[in-house]
């Protein structure tokens, strides 16, 4: 049996692809990398929530799954549409890194803290600007896009002073050195799938193919977790372009998930959680969802659309 892993090019996708891969060979599971580039990777001069969220960074791969040129398909969770077109599916989540955003930046001495001084923070996430709005309002921000690389190289040469980013990538590019504070996970709560990484399939995968990906890559608590997160994010009709937020965690059979959503200005905040048995892992992002809409967020992400069209 031979598996063909479809990826993107950048380092930190290949990072997670031969991750993935390596989980496989371990099973003595022939396997081959095929690389493309998609339309996330090729427009850098556009922000994602003006391209389009949807499927900006996982199009061309399905059309690879689509055409049977790969079997399965290595992505960032956080990068997944909340609803995948007809005839995919995620058929396994891999070990969670941890979740939190981060701080890079070239100063060791740059700090959020100080209102006093002039700082530039260079994103491209909606949630981190909005959320950034809120926490620290004297904080400027700078549209940033690339691969962790380009983004380091592009603050080293002044864009600006520091870049948010997730905990997960710059550990797996052996960045820490680089970090100068760390976020909260219950004050910049993160994006839904941050830190962990999802294995996508056509739905004509053959079973025997399905079972054995899932028998080596799949994490049973992330798998619990993710399916809170995302069916959050479903009730929100929600992608990158949207500024929610939720974290699932697992204690013993107990899941618990907070989430909700922010304005892009920073100056309303709708947060809530839920608790409940980890095979009740969909109802409980559901109901969430449903209390965030019910409770002013769902005219709050009319107000959030209207200015972003």
């Amino acid at each position: 049996m031979k598996i063909r892993i479809g990826s993107r090019k950048s380092k930190l996708a290949m990072w997670q692809t031969y991750y993935v891969q390596d989980k496989l060979t371990k099973v003595g599971v022939d396997t081959e990398i095929i690389t493309m580039e998609t339309k996330g990777d090729k427009i850098l001069d556009t922000s994602i929530a003006k391209i389009g969220s949807k499927g900006v960074f996982t199009e061309e791969l399905e059309e690879q799954l689509a055409n049977g040129d790969i079997d399965i398909a290595v992505h960032s969770a956080k990068d997944m549409p909340s609803v995948l077109p007809d005839g995919f599916e995620l058929i396994a989540f891999t070990d969670r890194e941890k979740s939190q955003d981060v701080l890079v930046s070239h100063n060791p001495d740059l700090s959020l803290d100080d209102p006093s001084k002039k700082i530039i923070i260079g994103t491209s996430s909606v949630r981190r600007r909005a959320l950034l709005k809120l926490y620290y309002p004297h904080v400027e921000t700078v549209d940033i896009r690339g691969n962790l690389q380009t983004r380091i190289k592009k603050m080293e040469e002044g864009l600006c002073d520091g870049i948010l980013l997730a905990y997960a990538g710059v550990h797996r590019m052996n960045m820490e050195s680089l970090i100068v504070q760390s976020f909260p996970v219950d004050q910049f709560i993160p994006p839904v799938g941050q830190g962990c990484v999802a294995i996508e399939a056509a739905g004509t995968l053959p079973a025997e193919k399905k079972e054995m990906i899932r028998s080596c890559v799949n994490n049973p608590n992330s798998e619990d977790c993710l399916l809170a997160e995302r069916a959050f994010l479903r009730c929100l009709e929600g992608g990158c372009s949207i500024p929610a937020f939720a974290l699932a965690t697992l204690e013993g059979n107990t899941l618990s998930l907070s989430g909700g959503l922010v304005s892009l200005d920073g100056t309303k905040k709708i947060i809530s959680s839920r608790t409940g048995s980890r095979s009740e892992a969909q109802t409980i992002g559901k109901e969430l969802g449903t209390f965030i809409l019910g409770s002013g967020g769902r005219e709050l992400l009319v107000e959030i659309r209207s200015q972003q069209d």
